[in-house]
């Protein structure tokens, strides 16, 4: 093997090393920063370790809310199945209601309780923006009533 075949040969085993770590880099700053979506059955089956953050979806259940002392608020959140308790310490979203679809991040803390950071409230299925609804009226497409 002459140099120059040398030299193509470790300049090609350097690119090849330099991309492998790149790509390590990647993944591993990727898994740091992934926040996992879960509902209350998967928070209840999977044991959710305390102080890993998540993102808890469901229904904020019936009967659950609960104001306490200046912007603290707990509320349980259910999927049907199963139910997990939630304070959150700010002001909550304008559409946030019992019965209504609740997304919160946060995470677990000793007592079982989800500890939200953020409290965003979900539209119902039938929600559709303003400006879809009149453009779907100019195409002659919308209907109205129909789900």
């Amino acid at each position: 093997m002459n140099a120059r075949k040398k030299r193509r040969l470790a300049f090609a085993a350097a690119l090849l090393a330099a991309g492998a770590a790149l790509a390590g880099v990647i993944v591993y700053g990727l898994g740091q920063n992934t926040m996992y979506f879960r509902s209350p059955s998967d928070v209840a089956v999977k044991q959710v370790g305390e102080g890993i953050a998540f993102v808890l979806g469901g229904l904020v259940e019936k009967g659950s809310l609960q104001h306490g002392a200046g912007a603290q608020v707990h509320f349980r959140v259910t999927d049907g199945k199963s139910t997990i308790p939630a304070d959150f310490n700010g002001v909550l979203p304008a559409l946030f209601r019992e019965g209504r679809g609740v997304v919160a991040t946060g995470a677990m803390d000793a007592s079982g309780t989800f500890v939200a950071s953020e409290v965003l409230a979900k539209h119902d299925e039938k929600y559709m923006p303003p400006a879809v609804v009149d453009a779907l009226k100019r195409s002659g497409r919308w209907q109205e009533g129909v789900k």
